[in-house]
């Protein structure tokens, strides 16, 4: 993954505040616990929910069953935003990437995918992998996407900052 673009945007930012780095925004996707995905219903109405999301190898991934809502939304328009950050108006950083959903299906990536997974949240969400993604004993089946970041905007509070980083 190259080094993106980083651009501070004035018009939302304290004065005198500089961009967020693309380190300290990529440190926030390393580490969030809980992310937000938004997909698009196939009549244009939009769809947010909460997941656990992994950054690995410059991609966002998530997984979700099947036959849910989201998987749906995505067979019609793989275009979402993943948000995650801190509830706090005062401080912390909140972050979007922007990009296209796409499965992941290479077996040795859904295999690094689970380790990762495993590695988090005192290692609760443990999947094994399967053909079409992940299965576990309390969700069943699961497929796994990947988005690549087109854009990131990373929104520092306390200091008021508004960062884009912008992928080739």
């Amino acid at each position: 993954m190259s080094e993106p673009v980083s651009r501070l945007d004035e018009r939302f930012s304290d004065p005198g505040a500089q961009a967020t780095s693309w380190a300290d925004a990529r440190e926030v996707l390393e580490n969030a616990q809980l992310s937000w995905i938004s997909t698009v219903r196939r009549d244009g109405r939009p769809h947010v929910t909460p997941l656990v999301a992994v950054w690995l190898d410059g991609a966002f991934h998530f997984c979700t069953g099947p036959s849910e809502q989201k998987t749906l939304n995505l067979a019609g328009n793989p275009h979402v935003v993943l948000t995650t950050g801190d509830g706090r108006w005062d401080g912390g950083l909140d972050v979007m990437v922007e990009g296209e959903a796409e499965r992941v299906t290479d077996r040795p990536a859904l295999e690094r995918l689970a380790a990762a997974w495993a590695t988090k949240w005192t290692g609760e969400w443990r999947f094994e992998v399967t053909d079409a993604g992940f299965s576990n004993d309390v969700g069943g089946d699961a497929y796994v996407y990947a988005v690549r970041p087109v854009k990131v905007l990373a929104f520092g509070k306390g200091t008021f900052t508004h960062t884009s980083h912008t992928f080739s």
